[in-house]
């Protein structure tokens, strides 16, 4: 092929798009449609609970345009991170969507599932083999650390999922890989040289994002043997040489390099040139394989069980004084923790967020005048629900009525929700950051080409 045309309709399954857009973009003719659907911007509950952030209708709807435009084009669709966070749970929610809609859609399509979970045992063997290496700022992992994660994710490249479309699948539900290598797979597997193919898949990688209105939906990059083209799908939309450009700052480290699974994205001697007053031409990318081929690693793991109170602020002497008020505040629920329950700081922990103040960015919050009302959230964490609750309920007259030190008389603040105290349930954090060095590229991970749904 000369060249390669990849679709990207969107950068989040499931966040939406149009079908004039897609229609466009098989216009254009698309070889390829790719597209993630997954993410770790919202934290790490998503894959230590094994659930998506998005709704099975949404994705559903979705899925339902682009499997028809799969059909209708020939062309293969490829889907990466499936269920947010790729577990294996993930990818089988994805797949039973995908089968409901070839079901009731009539259509023949070959489907693959990547599997990326990892057992423990196999990453402790890897670990004691010192094949796994932190990444900065992250220090040496432990044996006990992996054990106590409930889900630990790989981030495949685009090889598992160029092996599944070479073993016939019209469309691949991956789990959690990288998000270039979704849209890179396909073009690397029909010849187009990796460092237009890695550079195209990063600028494509969250659809619109890289256009003048990323609300309107996905673009197309057409690779070559010499760089890429790349144009937004919607007609009011345009791609700029600073808009294409400026996506290499998007979560990355370093704007001119980025780090693949097989290599490095080295983007500094490219050009970006407008050819007419909506695409742009990109060329002189380069790639650098990598001497040792790795897998980074995803964990989570459960730090405790939390529940919430809120409550809002607008007496004016209280906003005037919200530093005293604070102090006052956890001296009081401290004081008041131990008096009732008996506990002392070792048993739990609890953070106070004033939200309208400096809930955001702390101390370094250049706002300098009092504010007109004030969102206090209170978060308290400990090893069971119970006890987060009892020592929340202890906090529940002081989020009603605590008056700053110098006040004569009780003020009337307001919970936001009745009863006061939600709670949250499990709280996990991220504790990997880590990668493995891999004996082939696929080896952490396991296709399974599945067999076809009975129509209706």
């Amino acid at each position: 092929m000369e060249a390669v045309r990849v679709l990207s309709p969107t950068g989040m399954l499931g966040a939406g798009f149009t079908q004039s857009t897609v229609d466009r973009g098989l216009e254009l003719g698309a070889d390829v449609i790719s597209v993630d659907a997954g993410s770790t911007d919202s934290g790490p509950h998503y894959l230590g609970s094994g659930t998506a952030k998005t709704t099975a209708a949404a994705v559903a709807r979705d899925l339902r345009i682009l499997l028809r435009a799969s059909a209708r084009a020939g062309i293969p669709l490829i889907v990466g991170s499936c269920g947010t966070s790729g577990t294996d749970s993930g990818v089988d929610w994805v797949a039973g969507i995908v089968d409901d809609l070839l079901r009731e859609e009539g259509l023949d399509l070959a489907v693959a599932t990547i599997y990326s979970e990892q057992q423990a045992g196999f990453l402790n063997e890897r670990l004691r083999a010192g094949a796994v290496h932190p990444l900065a700022p992250a220090t040496a992992l432990d044996e006990a650390t992996v054990e106590g994660c409930t889900h630990v994710v790989g981030m495949m490249g685009h090889e598992p999922i160029e092996e599944a479309l070479r073993g016939g699948a019209d469309v691949v539900l991956a789990g959690r890989a990288t998000d270039t290598a979704v849209a890179a797979a396909y073009p690397l597997m029909m010849g187009m040289p990796a460092g237009p193919v890695w550079h195209a898949a990063k600028i494509v990688e969250c659809g619109g994002q890289c256009t003048t209105n990323p609300r309107t939906g996905g673009v197309l990059a057409t690779i070559d043997q010499t760089g890429f083209t790349i144009e937004p799908l919607d007609p009011d939309a345009a791609c700029t040489p600073i808009s294409v450009a400026a996506h290499m700052l998007y979560e990355t480290v370093n704007p001119f390099r980025m780090r693949e699974p097989a290599g490095e994205l080295d983007v500094e001697a490219a050009t970006y040139t407008a050819l007419d007053d909506r695409r742009v031409r990109v060329e002189g990318s380069l790639f650098h394989p990598a001497a040792q081929h790795t897998v980074k690693l995803e964990g989570a793991r459960i730090t405790g069980y939390e529940t919430m109170s809120f409550t809002a602020i607008r007496d004016e002497h209280i906003l005037a004084n919200i530093e005293a008020w604070t102090d006052l505040f956890v001296e009081v629920f401290t004081g008041r923790v131990a008096q009732t329950l008996g506990l002392d700081g070792t048993r739990y922990s609890f953070d106070l967020r004033r939200y309208g103040y400096d809930a955001v960015l702390g101390e370094l919050d250049p706002a300098s005048r009092p504010p007109r009302e004030i969102g206090v959230m209170l978060l308290v964490r400990a090893q069971t629900q119970e006890l987060a609750t009892a020592v929340a309920k202890v906090a529940n007259p002081l989020m009603l009525h605590l008056p700053t030190p110098d006040m004569a008389y009780l003020p009337s603040l307001a919970f936001a929700t009745s009863p006061a105290e939600t709670e949250r349930g499990p709280v996990y954090e991220f504790v990997l950051h880590h990668v493995v060095d891999t004996r082939s590229p696929t080896e952490m991970f396991r296709i399974e080409h599945r067999k076809a749904p009975a129509h209706d």
